[in-house]
């Protein structure tokens, strides 16, 4: 897409469409324009990117969220105490500009850069992080499930493993620690853990997540429900010279095909959620450009243990062997993937390559039915996702396919499905028999996938499975606490060899992402957690 197409579009949403065809329309945005809609130069300085994505958001407050569609936005309004790389995990200065720990891991001290305001005029500062700290411990995993997930639990629960935050000046920050956690500063840099404004929180208690307010490169204007969400440029912004963009669209086209056509005809100018059969389409475009995002994740059918018969290892067992995961890879992946056997994936430290993963073997899935006490199979429900995610592009044909796969076994599976929010609720309720699923890494390490995902600390938030295992239990703990990487490793080679046995997932498939975007967007990297930072992002 041309430079000279974009401006065109872009003068339509801004001055010929009094109701914002693609929802990019603000009260600013129409205060600056009003009386101005012959001054076509004026307007042509403003740019609009609109971003076309698979589903809307659940919540823009971003620690009551666990889903990629929120950080997608939320990266972009809040700022995190500390940064990960460009395209990689590793740690960065962002709202701290430096930091310190002690020799036996428990105290963390940041220095944090001063001068910067939050969207509504108030000042950030270490009693600002502390607030915010305050409130998350405060809560429970229903309210902020993240926050459990990583720190171990709320308030004076036993596993919680932050035992003070505290201001030790007016820009210092000190955090005391229960016992080591080897991933403590990548924890701080996730999406959830953005810091929000202490003002605006707790003048809109639950509100909140409609009305955001945080330090980032954009601040929040307006959200149509299940169609966009706008931000805009916050002229404060401490970073210099960023952002470069004026405002940015969040379009939620949930269909895949009509999201390439809508970048195609020049509607938006970044989709996500290509499917590798259009990759082709995109690189035939000389007006287009395809983004590949670094891999960190994983898609999975997850098995509710608490549920019959999935309470039985030799069921979940079966299901392993009953699909034809490579089958899943050609058919929906056309070689952008590769087969799953582990619930990390393989760049990710720790990963056990020393398991052998469960061949497609439908018989030997019989045989385990019929020891199980099911020779005719049964019947259950398999919930099939709304809206294409990283890791699985087509979440209702990857659920036709499966269907089939059990139906070779005698299990008939009727496939339901749900509004995205709705299904992430009834799925972490235990609600299901089976569901798919899947997990982009939020800070390249195997803590945020094993114990965030199937430690039963987690059950109810991110352990949708509601899997217990003390034993597993004890060696993530164990590897949490350890700082000698290699020892490290090895506990979580362990650990994946008592999930592998239990079986509460079937593993499918780690993907590469596919993102598209028109020649005129300039300096967009796609980040492997998922959740890209628009600051630097510019439109020629």
């Amino acid at each position: 897409m041309g430079k000279k197409k974009f401006l065109s579009w872009a003068f339509l949403l801004l001055l010929l469409v009094s109701t914002a065809l693609y929802g990019c329309s603000s009260d600013n945005a129409s205060e600056n324009s009003e009386g101005e809609s012959g001054s076509e130069g004026d307007s042509a300085e403003q740019k609009v990117l609109i971003f076309g994505r698979g589903g809307d958001s659940v919540s823009l407050d971003p620690i009551t969220v666990t889903d990629g569609e929120s950080f997608k936005v939320t990266k972009n309004v809040f700022d995190t105490l500390v940064n990960f790389g460009e395209q990689d995990t590793e740690i960065e200065p962002a709202l701290a500009s430096e930091w310190t720990a002690s020799d036996d891991g428990l105290t963390y001290t940041l220095t944090l850069e001063e001068g910067v305001k939050f969207h509504d005029d108030t000042d950030f500062n270490a009693e600002a992080v502390v607030k915010n700290f305050e409130r998350w411990a405060a809560g429970d995993g229903e309210q902020y499930p993240y926050y459990g997930s990583m720190f171990g639990g709320y308030g004076d629960e036993e596993g919680h493993v932050i035992e003070s935050v505290e201001a030790t000046g007016d820009y210092e920050v000190t955090f005391t620690l229960k016992r080591p956690q080897a991933p403590f500063l990548k924890n701080l840099a996730m999406s959830p853990f953005a810091i929000a404004s202490p003002t605006a929180f707790e003048s809109a208690g639950d509100a909140f997540g409609d009305n955001p307010v945080g330090t980032g490169p954009f601040k929040f204007v307006e959200w149509k429900r299940n169609d966009t969400i706008t931000i805009e440029k916050f002229e404060d912004y401490w970073v210099e010279d960023e952002p470069k963009l004026d405002q940015v669209v969040f379009r939620a086209i949930p269909d895949n095909s009509a999201r390439l056509n809508a970048l195609l005809s020049g509607e938006i100018d970044l989709a996500d959620g290509i499917t590798p059969s259009d990759a082709s389409t995109i690189e035939g475009d000389e007006n287009l450009q395809l983004f590949e995002r670094p891999s960190m994740n994983v898609g999975y059918l997850g098995m509710t243990v608490t549920r019959e018969p999935f309470d039985d290892p030799k069921v979940r067992q079966a299901f392993n062997h009953a699909i034809d995961k490579q089958a899943l890879v050609d058919a929906f992946f056309e070689g952008r993937a590769e087969v799953a056997k582990n619930p990390i994936p393989p760049v990710i430290s720790g990963y056990n390559d020393s398991i052998e993963g469960y061949d497609y073997n439908p018989e030997r899935a019989k045989e385990l039915l019929a020891e199980a006490g099911f020779p005719d199979g049964f019947e259950m429900e398999l919930y099939a996702m709304p809206v294409p995610r990283p890791y699985m592009p087509d979440g209702q044909k990857v659920a036709e396919a499966i269907q089939k796969n059990l139906a070779d076994v005698g299990v008939t599976a009727e496939i339901v499905s749900f509004e995205w929010a709705t299904y992430l609720e009834k799925a972490a309720n235990g609600e299901a028999d089976a569901f798919l699923l899947g997990w982009t890494g939020d800070n390249g390490d195997a803590d945020n996938f094993l114990y965030a995902l199937l430690d039963q600390d987690n059950v109810g938030t991110n352990n949708y499975t509601y899997y217990e295992s003390q034993e597993l239990h004890d060696v993530l703990i164990q590897a949490q606490s350890e700082v000698d990487e290699d020892v490290r490793n090895d506990l979580y080679m362990q650990a994946q060899e008592i999930i592998h046995e239990d079986a509460p997932w079937v593993p499918l498939a780690h993907s590469t992402p596919l993102l598209a975007g028109g020649n005129n967007v300039v300096n967009f990297k796609a980040h492997p957690t998922g959740s890209d930072k628009l600051a630097s992002v510019d439109l020629e």
